[in-house]
């Protein structure tokens, strides 16, 4: 009873903090993640009572699973914008400028950061610690991205070449960090991995891009089988919970490991069922509206996860803010480097690098394999993730809606709303 009156809770918070942000011009998840930190366990979770918001943090991981086939929604959603058709105008520029922008954010938070160790010195912030933080700044939250983008129907060269940018960033940061957390390890243990830092990571990649691409196949074949639309979502749901289950089950050669990322496994499982299957569009469109709720819960879910208690260690804090800084500049600086130098539009050159500073889930994930640094190294990358999350969670999507506006591809709502204006604009 207590889970179900949680997440009756954390729904309606959600719903209600929208609606209160509405009239301040912010983006709806950003009033979810405030609404999560309302419930969470440092706010009306101090009370103690059941039901009422999430107790601690403990309690909060019950409702991981929600999370887990959340995001297998969104890379599935994200999938589907690897369309053959779009991707011969767009993919060139979007692979180029997706693995650059990410590479400069790696090399501008390395060097930050060393120059900083040097600082503080060895025993504060490890050079360890520096490498791997600097791979961990390759991650973009394509949750947070998708969701301001349909709210407000954005449309246009931004968005068409934004979203398949998110997507290729996890192909890159999963490399990224693996190669850096194998040296950081290297350098805290005086063993260098071979098998960790590229054979693993390769793998990973390889395993994804099969994996999703056979369920893709499969599940478009299945939609044959169907005709009525109640039916066909409901398969429409079954492989995408399917998949994500699928993703959770890890094969171990003695150290090559074989397993799928989520993330990765569900975008390929978008991609070619967006391509094989003729209704797929109409299909996405249903999927959608089903999927909402689902979504409301997940940013919720996110807001109650954020760490305030990070804020006593001014150590973490002024690492985060150096790791925030310079993160933000690689990203931009990347962004607007690269779609120059692909020839972009002049908007895409202009807005590209805000709209991917938001960071949440791949990161936190990054943050928990860092652990295996040790306790003190694992726990400082820890808890400077979790005040850049934090930071970027709340401020990212208004960043995002409001470079999209300057592109134009969003229309500021007025009397009307944003749909109906963009479906104006569209005629």
């Amino acid at each position: 009873m207590e889970i179900l009156l949680s997440i009756s809770c954390a729904l309606m918070a959600g719903l209600l903090m929208s609606r209160v942000v509405k009239p301040l011009g912010l983006p709806a998840v950003t009033g979810y993640l405030i609404a999560g930190v309302i419930i969470g366990p440092y706010c009306l979770g101090l009370l103690g009572i059941e039901g009422l918001g999430f107790l601690s943090m403990e309690y909060v991981e019950k409702f991981g699973l929600i999370s887990d086939v959340a995001l297998g929604f969104i890379a599935f959603s994200i999938g589907n914008e690897f369309r053959l058709s779009d991707l011969k105008k767009t993919g060139k520029q979007a692979t180029v400028i997706g693995i650059f922008q990410a590479l400069v954010a790696t090399l501008f938070v390395d060097l930050a950061l060393i120059a900083l160790s040097f600082i503080l010195g060895e025993d504060v912030l490890p050079k360890s610690v520096c490498i791997t933080l600097g791979a961990v700044a390759t991650a973009t939250a394509p949750a947070a991205t998708l969701m301001v983008v349909r709210q407000y129907k954005a449309k246009g060269k931004l968005t068409d070449i934004l979203l398949p940018i998110v997507a290729l960033d996890d192909a890159v940061g999963l490399i990224v960090f693996a190669v850096s957390f194998g040296i950081s390890k290297a350098m805290v243990r005086g063993e260098m991995d071979i098998v960790s830092i590229v054979v693993n990571p390769i793998l990973e990649i390889v395993v994804s891009l099969i994996l999703g691409a056979v369920m893709g196949y499969i599940f478009s074949e299945m939609e044959k089988l169907f005709h009525s639309r109640s039916k066909r979502l409901s398969v429409s749901v079954t492989f995408v919970f399917l998949t994500v289950a699928l993703t959770m089950i890890k094969i171990e050669l003695g150290s090559v490991i074989l397993s799928a990322s989520p993330l990765l496994t569900c975008m390929m499982l978008g991609t070619v069922f967006c391509n094989v299957c003729e209704s797929s569009e109409e299909l996405m469109d249903r999927v959608d509206r089903w999927t909402t709720p689902l979504f409301i819960l997940f940013f919720v879910i996110s807001g109650a996860e954020l760490e305030l208690s990070v804020f006593t260690s001014l150590a973490a804090v002024l690492i985060g803010i150096v790791y925030i800084l310079f993160r933000s500049l690689g990203k931009i600086t990347g962004a607007t480097f690269s779609a120059r130098l692909m020839k972009c539009d002049e908007q895409i050159v202009k807005h590209l690098g805000i709209t991917l500073l938001p960071q949440a889930g791949v990161a936190l994930g990054m943050s928990v394999t860092a652990m295996q640094l040790g306790d003190y190294e694992g726990g400082l990358i820890r808890n400077i993730i979790l005040f850049s999350v934090l930071i970027y969670e709340l401020v990212g999507p208004i960043m995002t809606k409001n470079a999209l506006i300057k592109a134009g591809e969003i229309i500021p709502e007025g009397r009307k709303s944003a749909k109906v204006l963009n479906i104006h604009r569209k005629k």
